[in-house]
């Protein structure tokens, strides 16, 4: 590391960090300056995140340990890994990414979590939680086959280390003894109380060089005490480590524990951290107390810290709303599940630390006795519901589509093969926005469709919801999932209490005669613009919707190929999914041989999808109104009028949506349960 110095900072420097352009540039400057770098760095991550929304909290929980960690470690040649990455924007900004950290979770800027491929900082990509030690293991085993002495960093926060992930992961570490550095960022679950300035000398003292050799001096001398004493002694050092730090659990795992620090106070965290650097061989557990949200007012007063915030104003903290009059899906799942609940007592509902994601928030005020968020541990939460099932109880198990991916061999051993009445509700189904592939649910329709005897529903509107939980709530003889987008619906009438469909029966929804589309979920508003636009060149277009991606309405879909000359099916699925579904059954009908007729997917493309505002993602998709009337006039080719110039399009796509919202005020919407 190079030797700080006072010179690096001109007296024309009002802004030190202005003079950081990457963390070498940080280890020049004399720890003294730290405390401002760490004032300069919260105001601009404030600033950065009131422009462009994001996880503001978390990242400023961990100011000061950014500037210590990248002060003290010679990244990147030393490996930092943050787990989950909600807290890496300050290290963003620190590592040559300040001129575009206003660029956040927005179209063709920066990525919200960490990302490989947009800094050599980021040595491991993340957005789900509890990966850091596991990834942080195979580095370190890297770096020592390959010879090398460099450091793995990995911090993980209080929650996240609660995961089985987590714990897997150092058990591993512990027995392999490898030289691991984990720094345990604890805002919220108190591991060990703090005992003040005993506490923070303590904490100094069994971090030293003179505490580690004393302590490796005693097990010698213990291991030649008869073994009675031997026991003993090693008790007696177990128990008073345990008594003043806490980490017995860790020591237990085989780390060496230390702490516990204070996350704001560089004074403490600088030496500590020196201190374990400089160390010898074996995994350590740094354990820091920060707070989230920490250094701005309105985030230290708000409930969830600032966790994750749209927009907003820095003088008060004000958050922009949004313009749509019209319910976010979660909150119609979260009703929707009370009004079902209140009629049967056997219901109860599952969510992985996300409550207020998920709408179980909702239904744990109505009813707390029996609504369990079980942490991050979609494993077990699948299973808990499970065995929830075997016993009468009808649970509903709320998770995004993104994470249930996380428990898949327990939806596939102990649901769909015992066939089990579990209820998956998928939020955040398809592309989701400015979180980005991390986040967006691609894959559910292919992942649980493939699985005999599910029942899966994807719904078309928030009103369709309400019926779709209703419809689950019904199902007593097998696994069955619901799937809805992130956000907003579209504004159609709700009905006051859902109505259980007809088990794999769809609907149409306006009646044409020459190309059908097949539409599975929220395109269907979508599919409903592009055949205005269709019907202005003079092209019949049916509308369907499927409801149901597993059992598909066999009767329907034969029913559209018998009647048309071209069938489009629409999903925000990947390949896999419903259209496989669909071809499989034209195929076993022969409706494939019919002459003329023809049949084509429309399904995300076969990559992941960088963040973007969910309308721009579907369109670079192809997956809105104008990419289904290209689809059409591609399939058609001279036959019809030529592709529409986007001004037109865009006068016919607003005409259609006009309509739409007209009939849906009214009531007079075709195909409403």
């Amino acid at each position: 590391m190079t030797a700080p110095n006072d010179d690096f900072l001109t007296k024309s420097t009002a802004n030190i960090l202005d003079s950081i352009k990457s963390p070498a540039d940080l280890r020049r400057i004399n720890a003294r300056h730290l405390r401002q770098v760490a004032d300069e760095l919260r105001a601009e991550t404030i600033n950065a995140v009131a422009v462009t929304g994001g996880h503001l909290g978390a990242s400023l929980g961990v100011i000061e340990l950014t500037v210590a960690l990248h002060y003290i470690f010679d990244t990147p040649n030393d490996k930092l890994i943050w787990d989950v990455g909600h807290q890496a924007y300050p290290h963003k900004i620190l590592t040559g990414r300040r001129d575009r950290i206003k660029t956040l979770r927005t179209g063709g800027g920066l990525s919200g979590f960490t990302k490989r491929s947009e800094s050599e900082y980021d040595c491991f990509g993340a957005a789900h939680s509890s990966t850091s030690i596991s990834a942080g293991l195979g580095m370190a085993v890297a770096r020592d086959l390959a010879g090398e002495q460099h450091n793995v960093i990995c911090v993980i926060g209080d929650g996240a280390i609660s995961a089985g992930m987590a714990y897997e992961a150092m058990n591993n570490a512990g027995a392999m003894n490898r030289r691991l550095i984990v720094i345990l960022n604890d805002n919220e679950m108190s591991i060990a109380p703090p005992v003040g300035a005993m506490s923070n000398y303590l904490t100094r003292l069994l971090s030293s060089p003179t505490y580690m050799s004393l302590r490796d001096i005693g097990k010698q001398v213990a291991n030649h005490l008869p073994k009675f004493f031997k026991e003993k002694a090693y008790l007696a050092e177990e128990l008073a480590r345990g008594f003043v730090t806490g980490g017995t659990l860790f020591e237990e795992l085989g780390f060496y524990y230390v702490g516990i620090v204070d996350g704001h106070d560089l004074g403490q965290l600088l030496p500590v951290l020196e201190n374990v650097r400089s160390a010898g061989n074996g995994p350590f557990l740094v354990h820091v107390r920060t707070q989230k949200g920490k250094g701005y007012a309105p985030a230290e007063a708000s409930k969830d810290k600032y966790h994750g915030v749209v927009k907003f104003d820095v003088a008060t903290g004000k958050q922009q709303k949004g313009v749509s009059n019209a319910p976010s899906y979660t909150k119609v799942f979260g009703e929707s599940l009370v009004k079902e609940a209140a009629k049967d007592d056997k219901i109860v509902a599952i969510t992985a630390a996300m409550p207020g994601g998920t709408g179980v928030d909702i239904f744990a005020k109505a009813f707390p006795d029996r609504a369990f968020d079980v942490g991050i541990a979609e494993q077990h939460g699948v299973t808990f519901a499970a065995g929830l099932a075997t016993q009468g109880f009808k649970p509903f198990v709320a998770i995004y589509s993104t994470f249930l991916q996380r428990a898949y061999d327990q939806v596939v051993h102990d649901v769909a093969i015992q066939q089990l009445p579990v209820r998956f509700v998928m939020d955040r189904a398809g592309l989701v926005g400015a979180d980005g592939p991390t986040h967006a649910g691609s894959f559910d329709l292919a992942y649980l469709g493939c699985l005999p005897g599910f029942v899966i529903m994807a719904a078309a509107d928030e009103a369709e919801l309400v019926h779709m939980v209703a419809t689950a709530a019904a199902i007593n003889d097998r696994p069955s999932a619901v799937r809805y987008p992130r956000g907003d619906g579209v504004g159609v009438v709700m009905p006051e209490v859902g109505v259980p469909l007809e088990i794999g029966k769809g609907r149409i929804i306006t009646q044409g005669n020459t190309v059908a589309l097949l539409s599975l979920g929220t395109r269907l508003a979508e599919c409903t613009k592009a055949a205005e636009t269709l019907a202005a060149h003079g092209i019949s277009t049916t509308v369907a919707d499927a409801r149901f991606a597993k059992p598909v309405d066999r009767e329907l879909i034969l029913q559209l190929a018998r009647e048309h000359e071209l069938l489009i099916t629409i999903e925000e699925g990947a390949i896999g999914g419903f259209a496989a579904h669909v071809m499989q059954l034209l195929s076993e009908a022969h409706a494939l041989e019919r002459p003329g007729f023809k049949v084509r997917s429309m399904i995300l493309p076969d990559v992941f999808i960088d963040h973007d505002s969910p309308p721009a993602m579907y369109a670079k998709a192809g997956l809105d109104a104008n990419g289904i009337v290209n689809k059409v006039f591609d399939v058609f080719g001279s036959r019809h009028a030529a592709e529409l110039q986007p001004a037109e399009i865009e006068f016919l796509a607003e005409r259609a949506e006009r309509r739409r919202q007209a009939n849906a005020v009214n009531g007079r919407a075709k195909g409403t349960a």
